[in-house]
């Protein structure tokens, strides 16, 4: 869990700059929108995941 979180993450934000301007210039703006949105929520999962994985590692550290 090093590097490759931060690979997975800017490939999936250039992708979703691709189709973006794609849809965009094809005049299908809603559309357009609507997979930035998908985008965001998709890497607002993997840091929420990352954050999970994080509270549980304190949490075990801790542990008595």
């Amino acid at each position: 869990m090093g590097i490759d979180i931060i690979f997975k993450i800017a490939a999936i934000g250039i992708l979703t700059a691709m189709i973006n301007t794609i849809l965009k210039k094809s005049d299908k703006d809603e559309i357009a929108t609507l997979s930035t949105l998908a985008g965001l929520i998709l890497v607002l999962l993997i840091v929420l995941d990352m954050l999970v994985q994080l509270f549980d590692t304190i949490k075990a550290l801790f542990a008595f």
